[in-house]
């Protein structure tokens, strides 16, 4: 049972849930920042909401890859799938089974939550754009993660729509703030996504998984992910030109230097050196985490 429970929590990415907790608090950060009065019992129930779909998303994501998972030789701790699956391991009915109960409990809070919280519009289509993205990226026919269009999906929705659904819950209204602080975070989450893509670049196209970086090719997607890391830090000085303030935007500038080094990698295995795809992996997480994180953290305190 102590092996089941373990591969479980693999099977979970807990690293990857952490994600959702920072850009989670960031969105509420703003809301106590503009004045809001936290309510932590809506700030828990929408944490659990998010966190929940994360689960759900996924799971789905490991029933669905496990073909091709179970067939690849380059997996990392980032990509690659979780590695849990198959024979021996935990069985795909497990892994399916796994995602119904937490679409379940997604179903029971979404209830909950229309119980609990004036519904608006805008509340509204940020719960409905979510599920849709985070269910279909990898559930038939859909399934975003074989358009190349999934990437810019979940980054929209983990950097974009999960601070705006905690900004709203407790602030009832968009705020300019938001855009000014998600969208650097976006680049940084797209480019982070197409790090993880690289090691799995040769098995997607065995298995006609058309990734981004499998749609435009492996030289094209390093530029990619390196103008966008760029891109983020640029948002970051126009945001402090619109009026963010630079106590904000300042602290968001400290992990500039390993982004820099990030782009250094991908520039010398373009040039043909040895990658170290888990290290390249663990700089696109950390650059991504600590930026979100410095955001939040500055709000809050101020």
């Amino acid at each position: 049972m102590s092996q089941q429970i373990r591969l479980l929590i693999l099977l979970s990415r807990p690293l990857f849930l952490l994600g959702g907790f920072l850009v989670y608090g960031l969105g509420a950060g703003i809301a106590n920042y503009l004045g809001a009065s936290i309510d932590w019992s809506m700030y828990v129930l929408g944490q659990a909401y998010v966190t929940t779909m994360q689960l759900s998303a996924q799971y789905l994501n490991e029933y669905f890859d496990a073909p091709a998972d179970q067939e690849n030789t380059t997996r990392t701790p980032f990509s690659g799938g979780s590695g849990v699956v198959g024979e021996g391991k935990l069985s795909r009915e497990t892994v399916m089974w796994a995602a119904l109960t937490t679409l379940t409990i997604l179903a029971s809070l979404t209830v909950v939550l229309i119980s609990t919280v004036p519904i608006s519009p805008i509340l509204v289509g940020i719960v409905v754009l979510a599920f849709l993205g985070s269910f279909f990226y990898s559930v038939p026919p859909v399934k975003l993660a074989n358009s190349g269009y999934g990437e810019l999906t979940t980054s929209f929705l983990v950097a974009n729509l999960v601070p705006i659904f905690a900004f709203i819950l407790q602030y009832s209204e968009l705020h300019r703030l938001l855009v000014m602080t998600t969208f650097p975070l976006t680049a940084l989450h797209l480019a982070m996504m197409i790090s993880f893509e690289f090691p799995d670049y040769l098995n997607d196209i065995k298995f006609e998984k058309f990734t981004l970086l499998a749609r435009v090719g492996w030289e094209r997607g390093m530029i990619l992910h390196n103008i966008l890391i760029l891109t983020a830090f640029l948002l970051l000085v126009l945001a402090a030109t619109f009026g963010l303030p630079l106590a904000i935007v300042l602290p968001a500038f400290i992990p500039f230097p390993l982004g820099i080094l990030q782009i250094w990698q991908m520039r010398r295995i373009a040039s043909g050196g040895k990658p170290n795809w888990t290290t390249l992996g663990l700089t696109s997480v950390v650059l991504f985490g600590s930026v979100a994180y410095l955001l939040a953290f500055a709000f809050w305190i101020r």
